[in-house]
């Protein structure tokens, strides 16, 4: 399993239409988009969990694909730093 980061979402997207649109070019495993800890609005980004075997496929065919009149950010995303 491989976690993309997605970023430059508009921001009244929900993990549903991520996941859906992602499940156009491989398997989904599961989406989420960050929100705002105070807010509860979205931050613009979030990732999606694919096969490993779909990952490079979807970065290669993904990144900047226009998405709700948006270019996407797509690439495989790096482990939290911990401080």
């Amino acid at each position: 399993m491989a976690t993309l980061y997605v970023g430059n979402l508009p921001w009244n997207t929900t993990s549903e239409e991520l996941s859906s649109f992602f499940g156009e070019y491989g398997q989904v495993i599961s989406s989420r988009i960050i929100t705002d800890r105070e807010t509860g609005r979205s931050r613009g980004f979030g990732f999606v969990e694919v096969e490993d075997a779909d990952a490079e496929r979807m970065v290669t065919d993904l990144n900047g694909v226009e998405f709700g009149g948006r270019p996407l950010t797509v690439n495989e995303a790096r482990p939290k730093q911990q401080f």
